[in-house]
């Protein structure tokens, strides 16, 4: 029954291993950090809510990056998690289509969302004077808008190739979710017009916004080096560290999987997957607010209104 009719097949996940005796401690470790990332995220987007100081067009961007931060390790958490808890490992047609068209959404909306912050922060620094005027509430609006279309589009692309061919034979994922190389790898049909279509987007998409950041941060660097006082450089460069930081490791773990040649694939690939649709939503709460005075300044003086409450 496992093969199904021809036109719903299921799909058998192998997850991020075979050995039964690490199963336990790797559920463990993995709830702990979903556990994590959602009240990393989701807090982070309270306080950006309720806390008038960050009110501004950076923390705006960020309550969309932790949106996608939850969203994305959402789709594919709970999966893993069950699987690793029950050994059930099926996954339906459906369910796997699903999965993959919400996680390639949502990473490309990271992309372009974090093309966006560096935009607002070369603003901020390289024209602070016309900063009100460029990054407006409306233009917040329109980039974000413009991120969650972009990706919207690329993911129904980014499907459709990998999920377009005809499958058959064993239908088992050696990945613990359904990501393009490992589908389709079992597609039989010529993959290679697939192949180039999702490596020729992935790249638009990865080196558009890398580009977009490249540049921000060129002139962000060339504006801070021609600064006076020291201070306003410091401040200059505390400003950009975390997005410097989560870009860093976003993009490392990104073009790692992505930019190399299908053949390549291997079991590494499922410590960098692990690394960006696990670990990376976690980090970014902590990377943008333990060096962080606004944020701090902000939970402190929520953290004595509590109290006041009390």
């Amino acid at each position: 029954a496992m093969e199904g009719n021809h036109t719903q097949p299921k799909f058998i996940l192998l997850g991020i291993t075979e050995t039964p005796w690490a199963q336990a401690p790797l559920f463990g470790l993995f709830l702990l950090i979903y556990i994590v990332t959602l009240a990393g995220n989701i807090g982070l987007m309270v306080l950006v809510w309720v806390a008038p100081s960050l009110h501004t067009p950076m923390y705006f961007f960020l309550t969309h990056f932790s949106l996608a931060d939850v969203c994305y390790s959402t789709v594919i958490s709970p999966k893993m998690l069950t699987d690793l808890l029950f050994g059930n490992k099926t996954i339906s047609w459906a369910g796997c289509v699903t999965q993959f068209h919400l996680f390639a959404l949502f990473v490309t909306a990271e992309c372009h969302l974090l093309a966006a912050m560096a935009y607002d922060r070369h603003v901020a620094i390289c024209h602070p004077l016309s900063y009100v005027l460029v990054v407006s509430p409306r233009a917040c609006w329109q980039l974000v808008a413009w991120s969650y279309l972009v990706a919207s589009l690329s993911a129904l692309l980014y499907t459709g190739c990998t999920f377009g061919g005809s499958f058959c034979g064993p239908r088992r994922i050696d990945h613990f979710f359904c990501d393009a190389s490992p589908v389709l790898r079992l597609v039989c049909s010529d993959t290679r017009g697939s192949e180039v279509a999702i490596f020729a987007l992935a790249t638009a998409n990865g080196l558009g916004t890398s580009v977009v950041i490249l540049l921000s941060y060129g002139h962000i660097l060339h504006t801070v080096l021609g600064m006076r006082s020291a201070p306003s450089r410091a401040r200059a460069f505390r400003t950009c560290a975390s997005h410097l930081v989560s870009v860093s490791v976003f993009y490392g773990s990104l073009f790692f999987m992505y930019l190399q040649p299908a053949s390549r694939h291997g079991s590494r690939d499922k410590v960098a997957s692990v690394f960006y649709t696990v670990v990376s939503p976690m980090l970014n709460p902590f990377i943008y607010s333990l060096r962080n005075k606004e944020v701090k300044a902000a939970l402190g003086k929520c953290r004595r209104r509590m109290l006041n409450l009390c």
